[in-house]
């Protein structure tokens, strides 16, 4: 199964603030890590060093984000294209989709995921074979 990540959850998994996200957010991630493939984005690696170094509570140092980033760069990572983000315009248009969430959701159909993991958007909306799954409900 392949499980795309949006960033809001792997930013839960780095904030001690709240312990009840954080917990399930960890445990979400290594079950996908357990079942099969975990894709994330570039806009995801870049939203989540920016995120962790300026709005998280208390805020990782620059350090610590650049290896956070460098660990989740591990798993495979898509990047975009022109061709994507026009893509993405259509998906936003078509769903009533905010922006980022548009790009996110692109990238997530375009790596063929199963699963997007993320905060955002509705619980068990599909798009085609993609499910949105909320972890924190």
């Amino acid at each position: 199964m392949i499980c795309f990540f949006d960033t809001n959850v792997l930013v839960y998994c780095m904030d001690a603030a709240d312990p009840v996200r954080q917990a399930r957010a960890i445990d979400r991630l290594a079950r996908a890590c357990d079942q099969g493939t975990v894709v994330l984005s570039a806009q995801v690696l870049q939203e989540f060093y920016a995120i962790t170094t300026r709005k998280l509570q208390p805020a990782l140092s620059q350090a610590e984000a650049q290896a956070q980033v460098e660990r989740l760069a591990c798993f495979e990572v898509v990047g975009s294209s022109a061709t994507s983000v026009m893509e993405a315009t259509r998906l936003a248009q078509q769903h009533q989709l905010q922006w980022w969430d548009a790009l996110i959701l692109e990238a997530a159909l375009r790596a063929q995921a199963d699963v997007l993991v993320s905060e955002d958007g509705q619980h068990g909306q599909r798009f085609g074979k993609l499910v949105v799954e909320n972890p924190f409900l």
